[in-house]
């Protein structure tokens, strides 16, 4: 608990800091593209190209798709497999930690799927 005072130094309210999970939440899948991407490697359940994932999430640009496919592999929740091939291969794959996840996304998509209609747009 912390103490809020006014100008004065009157105590007005107490107030619980803790900071809220749900914060944390949305900073890990904030953005656009975020919740599509991964969940569209949580679906596929094996390794994905490149260009696949692309098309799966269309009309993601290019640089927009590295960008977060980089933020995912350095908080450990892709992997990537890159070949030393010609023409050059990579591929995605969810790690267990973003499959952890997989339960609470189909939630919100069945959730969605039930009161997409319903919601002002």
């Amino acid at each position: 608990m912390k103490a809020v005072t006014d100008d004065r130094g009157g105590t007005l309210i107490a107030l619980d800091v803790e900071r809220c999970p749900m914060v944390d939440f949305v900073n890990l899948v904030s953005g656009k593209w975020a919740i599509p991407i991964l969940y569209r490697l949580m679906v596929a359940g094996r390794p994905t190209r490149f260009r696949e994932l692309q098309r799966a999430v269309a009309p993601i640009t290019q640089k927009e798709l590295t960008r977060q496919l980089r933020l995912f592999e350095q908080r450990g929740l892709i992997r990537r497999f890159a070949y030393a091939e010609v023409p050059p291969r990579v591929e995605y794959e969810a790690t267990e930690l973003a499959l952890s996840l997989r339960q609470t996304l189909d939630s919100l998509a069945e959730w969605m799927q039930t009161h997409g209609q319903k919601l002002q747009r």
